[in-house]
């Protein structure tokens, strides 16, 4: 410690209490790098381009000798990267593989998560060879390697001749040995830091990675960063690098930082250690002080560029290469991007990253057409459509959001039955257990409202891909789907809780299409016209103007104009009371003769979900839909608002000359019904 200067000792010194064994750690390494290093010059995110064939669901990444490989868990893939452009196949015959990593041999180890094994793959031949576990057989088993048992392990690392395990769903830390397998951490599914690691607990870890001779673990459920202890007396010692439990991005010192879902996790030559976090990347040990930094954007999205702002879609590997690369596997952007201050990569524009999404065409020819439950060719009531609101806008404080997907009615207790066939890609594939709101998403499908995996009274199915937990009481407290879970069309889901309907999501999440128009759903059918109820004006402060039901025979105008529709719209077969989104809005201004002036401006599109902080330029004041209670749409036709992009805009009286004219205003449905509203208007500049 003589060399280390004073200044970076007292900073240490004046943080908060956090354990002692993370300062001896990272002090230590410190003095080995804090005169030399430089960190990473991160300036730009970029893409590394695939011309040859788009990945399925890129997932684990490692980096040797100037080439890059990629697992992709949908396909049962791995692939090479030469020169950050050229890509190859190295195999095809995994099921699901998920962490990988490089022996000290250059073989690569892969965790094969839906055979529930880990492999060797010589990356020269293709050969692949099993390392330990059993094919296809889940369990929870010590021993030699050939007869352990693993639970679809996600993560692995390697130190010299030793492979270490995230037995994910066993929630354990394993490690392979002299032709053994051991669990070196881990209980049972839970929080618990130990002196011995047969008392600590994990919650579904995912990502490891060796740092200081020793073992970190990104475990996503408990939103920490954990470090297990693999040399000596205290192998297997457990304790907490960072994260508070709280799921949120919240930067700061060590104990005070928060993390949303962390799943991988890699350390870089310097030894800063950076951290997937659900659609963000976040670093340890970039600073002087012992702290977390977000150093992407932490909204979902895809964007290349400056690095503060560029966006990430569910990141799932990272890799550190020799020039100071940091290499993501971006899961639901189906893309492996770099973090570089080099010339590495493209950077991927709007167009580009908007052309290479599924089109609603193409989506529609992975299924056979059926509905969410049996028999499959039933026609059911439609009762919420994509791009709804949901909550209440009173004001601009008011927090509301976008209905993204389609609510299919059913009765209490009914069964509700996957559509296509998909396997299970996300590490946490479930949500909100026991409530209202309990989930599964798939790669391209997400299904809400449902107790996953059981009856009406909460008996389970008889089938193992639903994994329950109970409190000591035997009471049902969490059920997991684990990564590489297949089901096919027609298969069970669950049954329907007291919402009463299946809410189906169409669409990678964050890339959401309306189902409509994605799906084949037999016999769906729509004649009936959107209504609009009332059309109302504003200055651009929002001083009203005038509206449609007024008895002035013309409003007068002049400036930028804010247009507010209130519309809804029926399907065929519905109630009368049920109030649906239109899909388009738009005006049109005319002459006083009905001369058209311009097309047809369709203004509010939701042919793709819009980005979340749209609501409030798709929804003026006093709107609001829910389960229950009055519903009112009240479009912003001035503004733009579809899946790409979103803005304020008006429409702009100036641009007229003096005169009256007609502002037409056009409400229309998927099915191509359009309703239309005239307002007489007066320009007076």
């Amino acid at each position: 410690m003589s060399n280390e200067p004073n200044g970076f000792i007292k900073k240490y010194l004046i943080l908060p209490v956090v354990s002692t064994a993370f300062f001896t750690l990272f002090l230590a390494g410190s003095c080995s790098r804090i005169n030399q290093r430089t960190f990473v010059p991160f300036d730009k995110t970029r893409t590394i381009s695939n011309d040859v064939e788009k990945f399925g669901e890129p997932f684990g990444i490692a980096v040797r000798d100037g080439e890059i490989f990629v697992s992709d868990g949908a396909t049962g893939k791995i692939r090479r990267i030469s020169n950050n452009q050229t890509f190859t196949l190295v195999s095809d015959k995994f099921d699901t593989p998920s962490g990988i990593a490089f022996d000290k041999n250059g073989n690569l180890i892969v965790a094969d998560s839906e055979t529930h094994t880990i492999k060797r793959l010589n990356v020269s031949n293709g050969e692949i060879e099993l390392v330990a576990g059993v094919e296809n057989q889940k369990g929870y088993a010590d021993g030699n390697s050939n007869a352990a048992l693993f639970n679809a392990p996600i993560g692995v690392a390697i130190l010299e001749d030793v492979i270490f395990v995230a037995d994910t769903y066993n929630d354990k830390i394993r490690v392979i040995e002299n032709g053994k397998v051991m669990t070196i951490a881990g209980s049972e599914q839970g929080f618990a830091d130990a002196e011995r690691g047969f008392e600590a607990k994990f919650d579904t870890p995912c990502g490891l990675a060796i740092w200081q001779n020793k073992l970190l673990v990104a475990d996503l459920e408990n939103r920490r960063i954990r470090v297990v202890e693999i040399g000596g007396e205290t192998r297997g010692k457990t304790w907490t690098l960072a994260g508070n439990g709280a799921e949120n991005s919240t930067d700061g010192f060590l104990n005070q930082a928060s993390f949303v879902a962390p799943t991988a996790i890699t350390v870089d030559l310097f030894g800063a250690i950076y951290v997937a976090d659900g659609n963000s990347i976040r670093a340890i040990g970039r600073k002087l002080f012992a702290a977390v930094e977000t150093i992407s954007d932490t909204k979902r999205g895809y964007a290349d560029g400056d690095l503060r702002p560029s966006k990430f879609n569910s990141v799932s590997g990272l890799a550190s290469d020799g020039s100071g690369n940091l290499f993501v596997a971006d899961a639901d952007n189906q893309a492996v991007r770099v973090l570089t201050g080099l010339d590495v990569g493209v950077e991927m524009t709007t167009e580009t990253i908007k052309n290479s999404r599924f089109k609603p065409e193409e989506f529609r020819t992975l299924q056979p057409p059926r509905w969410t439950y049996n028999p499959p060719e039933n026609k059911r009531e439609i009762a919420g459509t994509p791009g709804e609101i949901r909550g209440e806008i009173k004001d601009a404080d008011s927090q509301a959001w976008f209905h993204n997907g389609l609510d299919i009615v059913g009765g209490y207790g009914e069964t509700a039955r996957f559509i296509r066939h998909e396997k299970v890609l996300l590490p946490v594939s479930t949500e909100n257990f026991a409530t209202l709101r309990e989930l599964i998403r798939m790669p391209t499908l997400g299904y809400i409202h449902i107790r996953l995996g059981r009856d009406a009274t909460d008996k389970i199915f008889d089938d193992q891909r639903f994994q329950f937990s109970r409190d000591e009481r035997g009471k049902l407290t969490n059920v997991r789907v684990p990564r590489g879970a297949k089901f096919a069309a027609g298969e069970a889901i669950g049954t329907l809780n007291s919402m009463n309907h299946v809410h189906l999501i169409a669409g990678r999440s964050g890339a959401e299409m309306n189902p409509l128009d994605a799906l084949i759903l037999p016999g769906a059918s729509d004649v009936i016209a959107p209504t609009i109820e009332k059309v109302s004006l504003f200055d651009e402060n929002w001083k009203p103007l005038g509206e449609t039901e007024s008895n002035t025979p013309r409003i007068k105008l002049n400036g930028k104009i804010r247009v507010v529709v209130r519309a809804y719209d029926r399907m065929d077969g519905n109630a009368e009371r049920r109030k649906l989104s239109v899909y388009r809005v738009g005006y049109q201004v005319l002459q006083a003769d009905k001369t058209p002036l311009s097309e047809i401006n369709w203004t509010i599109s939701f042919d793709r979900l819009p980005a979340a902080e749209a609501v409030k330029f798709v929804y003026a004041v006093g709107s609001k839909s829910g389960a229950t209670g009055e519903t009112i749409f009240n479009y912003i036709a001035s503004n733009h608002v579809n899946g790409d992009e979103f803005r304020e805009d008006f429409f702009d009286a100036d641009s007229l000359e003096n005169g009256n004219y007609i502002l037409r205003v056009f409400a229309s449905d998927f099915f191509g019904n359009q309703t239309t509203r005239e307002i007489e208007i007066i320009v007076l500049k």
